[in-house]
């Protein structure tokens, strides 16, 4: 019996580890990347990337911003 509750307290503590590690992921380096891949594709399309307002503007004076919903 207490090889199968050490076996569940393993388990226990590597299903909190992941969970750890994802919210890390999720609250601090996703944002991070997001925000990356904007601005990376608003200049490679040629526009310039405004990163407080998160929209990118192109030459031809249009605008489109990360919380539009059109596309």
């Amino acid at each position: 019996m207490k090889e199968a509750t050490g076996e569940l307290n393993m388990t226990v503590i590597t299903v909190v580890a992941i969970a750890a590690v994802a919210a890390f992921f999720y609250a601090f380096l996703w944002p991070a990347i997001q925000s990356g891949l904007s601005r990376n594709t608003c200049t490679n399309s040629g526009g310039t990337y405004n990163g407080q307002t998160k929209c990118c503007t192109y030459a031809d004076g249009t605008t489109e911003c990360e919380d539009d919903e059109t596309e």
